[in-house]
């Protein structure tokens, strides 16, 4: 369900980093997080969105968000811009 959020989404954010700067901002509808991500990487940006009150989907590989972002590699988390 959230590869098709993905996928029809306007505007994307791809990477922890940049999703950390976006939900920041205040500029992020919904965070998709890979569940086959290391812990360590999708912790803080996972913190810092339900900090904020923003959901927090979960996909069961990286390999596949990536893919429905348009990239050859593998995505930890994505956000999708409002």
């Amino acid at each position: 369900m959230s590869y098709e959020k993905v996928l029809q989404a306007q505007k994307v954010v791809i990477g922890t980093k940049q999703a950390v700067k976006a939900l920041k901002e205040g500029n992020v509808q919904e965070l998709v997080v890979a569940s086959d991500a290391e812990t360590k990487v999708t912790a803080k940006v996972v913190e810092v969105a339900l900090g904020i009150e923003v959901p927090v989907r979960y996909v069961d590989s990286m390999k596949k968000l990536g893919k429905a972002c348009g990239i050859e590699v593998g995505a930890a988390a994505v956000a999708i811009i409002r």
